[in-house]
């Protein structure tokens, strides 16, 4: 790929690999993303994909190759320092914090933006406390009314169902105005009205925030529906990357994935 082709791109990941001691969890996976679109990953248990994602936001060091964000070499990073550039994550289960408020969970996505000093704040006087009034302003007016949970913004995390602990949880990482987000798996665990809500809101924060997207997702309906680009993984190897559709109909992606025996149509569809 030559220079100019690269700046066509937000997000570069050169030929990575990945070990834990003999075991191979990526082999020179090479793959971008273009700013704004949403970008699935598949394959598999198994297959690397939040091993990708961990070493896009450094909890894992790559053993070779490189990961490019907006001209940054990832590498020179530490993880906390990642947010910093405006990379923003979820995990596969809620990393909340059970015993506050809803509102008080998706502020705390905020800190890497705050000015103020952690004296100040921990007085909450002059700039904090500014700078506090602010974020409620602007997560009320913006995170709250996006994914609907003005209801129960004032209620205890721990004592919510599990589909809006993983509502929250979007709301945590949009705290950080990203404009990279890493969503594992968002919809695990859901029924099927909180994944078309999740689908729904994934999509509005793409289009209405400008956020580039990268997401794993194993309902195939929802990675059709919303993806722009879809790269498949098997046994840390990418085996197939393109557009929804002919991902749909790639014979190696049904035979990995999807398995022969049902129909694309009933697992894709």
């Amino acid at each position: 790929m030559n220079l100019n082709q690269k700046d066509d791109f937000q997000l570069i990941i050169d030929n990575i690999t990945l070990s834990f001691g003999e075991v191979k969890s990526l082999t020179g996976i090479s793959t971008q993303v273009k700013k704004g679109q949403i970008f699935s990953l598949i394959g598999p248990n198994g297959a690397g994909k939040s091993c990708l994602l961990n070493c896009i936001n450094r909890f894992y060091q790559p053993d070779s190759g490189s990961i490019i964000f907006e001209k940054h070499d990832l590498s020179k990073f530490s993880s906390n320092k990642i947010a910093k550039l405006g990379i923003a994550r979820t995990f596969q289960g809620t990393e909340l914090f059970q015993g506050l408020t809803v509102l008080d969970n998706i502020k705390l996505g905020a800190h890497v933006r705050l000015k103020t000093g952690p004296f100040s704040a921990l007085l909450y006087l002059g700039k904090a406390h500014q700078e506090e009034m602010r974020l409620r302003q602007e997560v009320e007016s913006k995170i709250i009314d996006l994914l609907e949970i003005g209801s129960i913004r004032k209620k205890i995390v721990g004592v919510l169902p599990y589909g809006l602990q993983k509502r929250v949880e979007l709301g945590r990482a949009l705290a950080m105005n990203p404009r990279l987000l890493l969503l594992d798996e968002p919809m695990a665990g859901m029924n099927l009205e909180e994944t078309e809500d999740m689908a729904r809101f994934i999509l509005d924060v793409n289009e209405e925030w400008d956020t580039t997207i990268v997401l794993i997702e194993h309902d195939m309906g929802v990675v059709m529906d919303i993806s722009d680009w879809v790269c498949v993984l098997d046994f840390g190897q990418k085996i197939a990357e393109g557009l929804p559709m002919d991902i749909r109909n790639n014979p190696q992606v049904i035979t990995a994935y999807l398995g022969e025996e049902e129909s694309t149509h009933s697992r894709m569809g």
